[in-house]
């Protein structure tokens, strides 16, 4: 009987109404895409025919995530104003990758008409190089896909009382039924809706959030109430109130992370030019420094309007559902419906790449067709979807699920891409060693399970903070990886060098330009 009730308030609720018809919305407009998509050239790179507009859209679409709204909004509801480190971190990352790393590796890609970040590194360094990382990313990816899918199930949580564990099934359904019909071509298309969704609902919401807390002053006036300590309040409203460590964190771990992103990496690869690879990617992360500021904001307001939410990711869904009008809140919650899903189909994108194109065809069948490809590839898809559900209800917060992502990706490849991308002595060994030294400290540093402090020769580690001491600092895991990584890989190129052949990124100047296949097989 209970059962009964409960379904028949969760079909004539209105914010589930929305949500639903909004779902199936995004897997019809997936599947229609995907019924042009017969090739793996479509699939992965989208026919290398993204103009500025459809990438700018691409890009924010999978940047403005589980860890942008409901993630930082948590971590604004516990730490105050200093959450916009994370989202300031990724757009700080995101122009490198527009001035800097996008526009060199795409040159390489169109003339070796590669698919994925995988193929860039077999060609620079090894198939071994490409199979380790590509392994770790296949693992790591999943954790953040995971995310996505606990951000979904917490907005259902809110709005319904929907179980997490049927949020989270009901999540995965959606992104990976429209990603697994047209890959990156399907999931472009789909992202101009879920953009304008995500802009539409955040613009609306916020007047709205800003007005039931009684604007600036008013917040500060609720915060001092829920924090009666003056050192509490300050912290609180201070740019580095998070904590100077966990500051250096974000930055060492999302800066790389955000220009060396198999999924963002593989959207640049799909642009028709460099023209649009400058102007939309820099737009896509001028756009998030400025967009950090409404999650932190309503962040905060959740925190001063209601202090005792038993979880801190509550705190977004929980603004926007009871600081405005049900139309607007509607609106708002499908935003963030549609940033979650926007993100997850990047997602998808990174362990489908990895594991079929990177891995498969790779070591395992190298004369697969295109057409077997493309079916392994949906294939792929949707047993990562099915994967990803049980992570994600294994998984504590979506920011310690980030956290796993972004560690292992900045950990293994930063330093092995950039020193690829900007000098000829980067080598395959120097590659190996230096992912593989960072990968092992961080874990190292993570996992060790000693109570006693650990004497690393360039500081300590406390293994109760899981934080290194270097006597004027203390750094965490990820942070002394990717500078233990960096420092490897200096060294290498000086006692190791490359003696191959430097890859062709000279400027293009027919976009006609034939490019290289007889250097990478299909």
């Amino acid at each position: 009987m209970e059962q009964k009730l409960f379904l028949e308030n969760l079909l004539t609720n209105g914010y589930v109404q929305a949500i639903a018809s909004y779902a199936i919305l995004l897997i019809v407009v997936g599947w229609l895409v995907g019924r042009k998509v017969n090739s793996s050239s479509a699939f992965f790179v989208a026919g290398r025919k993204l103009n500025t507009a459809l990438l700018f859209t691409t890009l924010i679409a999978a940047n403005i995530g589980a860890g942008t709204t409901v993630g930082v909004a948590a971590i604004a509801y516990k730490s105050g104003i200093s959450a916009w480190w994370w989202i300031g971190s990724a757009g700080i990352g995101s122009i490198i990758l527009a001035l800097l790393v996008g526009p060199k590796i795409w040159r390489i890609a169109y003339r070796y008409n590669l698919y994925t970040l995988g193929d860039y590194l077999d060609i620079r360094y090894s198939k071994i190089f490409r199979g380790l990382f590509s392994s770790m990313m296949a693992v790591g990816t999943l954790a953040l896909f995971s995310a996505q899918l606990l951000g979904i199930a917490w907005i259902l949580d809110v709005v319904a009382g929907i179980p997490k564990q049927t949020g989270v099934i009901a999540a995965a359904v959606v992104t990976t039924l429209y990603f697994a019909a047209g890959g990156m071509l399907s999931a472009t298309i789909v992202n101009i809706i879920e953009v304008s969704m995500i802009f539409a609902g955040f613009v609306a919401a916020m007047p709205y959030i800003y007005s039931y807390v009684g604007g600036w002053g008013g917040l500060l006036s609720k915060v001092s109430v829920n924090l009666p300590e003056i050192e509490a309040q300050t912290k609180y409203f201070s740019m580095d109130g998070i904590g100077v460590t966990i500051i250096i964190g974000y930055i060492f771990m999302l800066v790389p992370s955000f220009f060396i992103s198999p999924g963002l990496i593989g959207k640049v690869f799909s642009a028709r030019d460099e023209k649009s690879i400058r102007i939309g990617t820099a737009a896509n992360g001028i756009v998030q420094l400025l967009f950090a500021i409404i999650p932190v904001f309503i962040g905060m307001a959740a925190f001063a309007a209601f202090p005792a939410l038993s979880n801190a990711d509550l705190a977004l869904p929980t603004a926007m559902k009871e600081m405005m009008p049900l139309s607007i809140a509607t609106l708002a919650l499908a935003a963030v419906f549609a940033a979650e899903v926007s993100t997850a189909d990047a997602v998808l994108y990174m362990i489908s790449s990895s594991i079929s194109n990177d891995l498969y065809k790779t070591f395992i069948n190298p004369s697969i067709s295109d057409k077997s490809l493309l079916k392994l590839s949906r294939f792929i898809t949707i047993i990562a979807g099915i994967i990803g559900v049980f992570l994600a209800l294994k998984l504590e917060s979506i920011i310690s699920a980030l956290t796993i992502f972004y560690s292992l990706m900045s950990v293994s490849l930063a330093a092995p891409l950039v020193f690829g991308l900007f000098t000829r002595r980067a080598s395959n060994a120097g590659a190996i060693i230096s992912s593989v030294s960072g990968a092992s400290l961080t874990l190292f540093c993570t996992f060790y399970k000693n109570t006693e402090p650990v004497n690393l020769l360039i500081g300590t580690l406390d293994t109760a903070t899981k934080l290194v001491d270097f006597g004027f600092t203390k750094l965490n895991a990820a942070t002394c990886g990717i500078i233990l990584a960096f420092a490897v890989m200096s060294i290498s190129v000086i006692l190791l060098p490359s003696k191959a052949e430097p890859l062709d990124d000279t400027q293009i100047k027919d976009s006609g330009e034939l490019r290289v296949k007889d250097k990478v097989k299909r």
